[in-house]
């Protein structure tokens, strides 16, 4: 299989999302895919997880991490940097099965030519290290200048966050030291250069930034390279190492090795079609890159690592869309999502508290602590250029369901029950007792009903009984129930301690009236479900129809005067997400009737939605249909022009969430993976051109080989 990504062009316009396309992590920070000579103009960032911090009034957002990359070369006096210096040729690859950046580039001078090579890479098997080779050659006789060192004037959306930076240098080893204004969080940043060459060296330190230059006389034809060892430490990873003893080539080989152990397991062979089986991978490798391994209280951001956007923040997209394909591949790095949702019940406690509602409501963008980082005014209109008021922190209820059933989906793959004991169950309970304080009833109605709601579907705010969310609700009833029962069962001493703090027995009675007499909607005369309370009444307007209202390209279609908002248009999929959830409880015929009533409505604004739809329509077996959703999602990173705004909100990043449902679409859509009186089986919807497909699974700590054909499958254990 090709495991390259490649371009052999330069353009300025390309460099946000090459940054996303080229982007390399080992889920403690992420490196954009920016050249080396670049600044901060050009989106260039060294993301890191689980750290944050507010500026002002800004909003509070992950911190990039001074850049230890930064290298430029002169030649003759004269600097050559893109994009400012034009090329004569340009290449950058990503070889994405070593997670490996390399980059060629060319210039044309009055003398002759000037290449820089250069390949690097953020290591797996040493996590806060990065470490970069760098070579340059002419064919001409030149004088050579290569500044490399620390940039501590880094990439902000809503900086900046370094209130302070103390720069160092002791023998040759470069310090940045950078200080963080709200909560005095410390980020280190350390390097050192190896050249194996004549030359003079002289370190040059500001208040910014620790900058070596290294010159020579360069002879025609000769190549001369140095190599950079590079590390980064912040609270939530301090391992440390001694850049200045260890070599490019031992690091290279160990993160190498580490990663020839991830994709063994990982790899999706797709027989009969190597664009499906390159861009399922390549999600693949964007899941890996951004996995908290050996780390605690993170999880991973709705827009990984690849920057600042979305404010750094944890969505529901980590229990949804992420987090199946880790329990399956990785279950130590699934539980440290469930951990860190663990961890963070205080906060979703605190969030509940000001709301005036009792137990734990999940923040919709998540912080350190659980702390809720979205605001009220989320999105800025293009016309007045004044923020709109928005609902999504006060009314996107079902992200605490989300988190019930990110912890369900463990459990069943894993059996791992001791997460109810290690505070697993307390968090379910929370989430139950928030909903229940949230249910309404109608005096003459034996109803609850769950009102004034946003669903996944954010272009209609404020609805009541969406499909949706009441469908969660049940689940996580029912799932606190099944908590106390295991916890009565299996852990005694847990049970009393939550009996004296709750009264359980009284909770599941509760509970249980909750989980039967919520209100869920039932498919009418045509089979359709309505997504919530006075949809069908809205306008049926078509997609197009809806886009040809608007008056800016950047204009937000949702919000109280959005051109979608008294439409039946979507953002996403609700019904249809509910389904692909519940579908055994529905028969093929309702799946399909609401598959083709719903999805021509659907503008597939969120790259979250496409995968949904994809997984429907294997479940209803139809792959055909199925199959160009799922390249839509597989290769969401892989193309430009995707949505970057929001109202005159930058949202541009890699999408996790999307290639995370690509591997759920993959393994359980066409090869009809699922769990069945507690183990594994499969009922496989191939598209046409796919002969098979193999994969490895984790299921109840064994590992499976799984092979599927046109005519079924074998599960194996290996």
């Amino acid at each position: 299989m090709n495991w390259i990504v490649q371009t052999n062009e330069y353009k300025k316009d390309l460099v946000p999302h090459n940054g996303n396309k080229f982007l390399t992590g080992n889920g403690f920070f992420g490196v954009r895919g920016t050249m080396e000579e670049t600044k901060k103009d050009n989106m260039c960032a060294i993301n890191l997880a689980g750290v944050y911090d507010r500026a002002g009034d800004g909003w509070r957002e992950s911190v990039n991490a001074p850049n230890v990359l930064y290298t430029v070369v002169e030649v003759d006096d004269k600097e050559y940097a893109l994009p400012e210096a034009e090329p004569k040729s340009h290449e950058q690859i990503l070889d994405f099965y070593n997670a490996i950046h390399k980059r060629k580039t060319i210039w044309t001078t009055e003398k002759g030519e000037i290449t820089v090579e250069a390949e690097r890479f953020a290591s797996m098997a040493n996590q806060s290290v990065i470490a970069l080779k760098y070579s340059v050659s002419t064919d001409y006789d030149c004088k050579i200048r290569i500044k490399s060192g620390i940039d501590g004037d880094v990439w902000d959306i809503n900086g900046p966050h370094f209130v302070k930076l103390e720069v160092s240098e002791n023998n040759g080893v470069k310090t940045v030291v950078g200080t963080t204004g709200e909560k005095s969080h410390i980020v280190t940043a350390k390097e050192y250069i190896k050249a194996d060459f004549n030359c003079d060296r002289k370190i040059n330190c500001d208040s910014m930034s620790a900058i070596e230059e290294i010159s020579f006389d360069a002879k025609s034809g000769e190549i001369y390279t140095i190599e950079k060892v590079a590390s980064v430490i912040a609270p939530v990873f301090s391992e440390d190492i001694d850049v200045s003893r260890v070599s490019y080539d031992e690091l290279k080989n160990a993160h190498i090795k580490a990663w020839e152990k991830i994709w063994d397991i990982s790899t999706v062979e797709i027989i009969g079609d190597d664009e499906a089986m390159y861009a399922l991978n390549y999600s693949i490798y964007h899941l890996n890159i951004i996995a908290p391994r050996n780390m605690d209280n993170v999880s991973i951001a709705a827009r990984g690592l690849s920057g600042q956007v979305y404010k750094g923040a944890v969505f529901w997209d980590t229990e949804m869309f992420m987090i199946d394909y880790f329990i399956h591949t990785d279950p130590a790095v699934a539980k440290t999502l469930i951990d860190y949702r663990i961890d963070t019940l205080q906060g979703a406690r605190n969030k509940a508290k000001e709301y005036g509602l009792e137990g734990a409501y999940y923040a919709w963008e998540s912080q350190e602590g659980g702390f809720e980082g979205c605001s009220d005014y989320n999105i800025t209109d293009v016309f007045t250029k004044r923020p709109m008021r928005t609902y999504f922190r006060d009314k996107q209820y079902h992200v605490s369901a989300a988190v019930v059933y990110g912890i369900c989906k463990y459990i069943d793959a894993t059996g791992d029950t001791s997460v109810f004991e290690n505070g697993g169950a307390e968090a379910i309970i929370e989430c139950a007792r928030m909903y229940r304080s949230l249910l309404l009833k109608r005096a003459d109605s034996k109803f609850y009903e769950v009102r004034d709601v946003v669903g996944p579907d954010e272009y209609h705010e404020r609805v009541s009984n969406n499909a949706y969310t009441n469908k969660m609700v049940k689940l996580t009833f029912e799932t606190a129930i099944d908590a106390i029962k295991t916890l009565e069962n299996e852990y005694a001493d847990k049970y009393n301690e939550l009996d004296k703090k709750y009264d359980l027995k009284t909770l599941e009675e509760r509970f249980k009236d909750s989980a039967e007499n919520i209100l869920i909607k039932e498919p009418d005369e045509r089979g359709l479900i309505e997504q919530f309370d006075g949809y069908f009444n809205l306008e049926d307007a078509t997609v197009d129809e809806v886009r040809s209202r608007l008056l800016d390209p950047k204009e937000y279609w949702g919000g109280a005067y959005g051109v979608a908002s008294d439409t039946q248009v979507l953002k996403q999929a609700d019904v249809v997400a509910m389904l692909g959830i519940f579908g055994n409880e529905y028969d093929k015929e309702i799946l399909k009737k609401n598959f083709d009533y719903y999805e021509p409505r659907t503008e597939h604004g969120s790259s979250l939605s496409a995968c949904m739809y994809s997984l429907l329509a294997c479940q209803i077996g139809n792959a055909e249909i199925a199959y160009p959703l799922f390249m839509k999602s597989a290769g969401v990173d892989l193309k430009p022009g995707g949505k970057e705004w929001m109202g005159l909100i930058y949202i541009g990043g890699t999408h996790p969430a999307s290639e995370g449902g690509a591997w759920i679409v993959a393994v359980k859509g066409f090869a009809g993976i699922n769990i069945e009186n507690g183990k594994l089986n499969c009922n496989p919807c191939l598209p046409e051109k796919w002969q098979g497909m193999k994969f490895k699974l984790m299921f109840m700590d064994k590992l499976y080989q799984v092979e599927i054909n046109k005519n079924g499958g074998n599960i194996t254990e290996v």
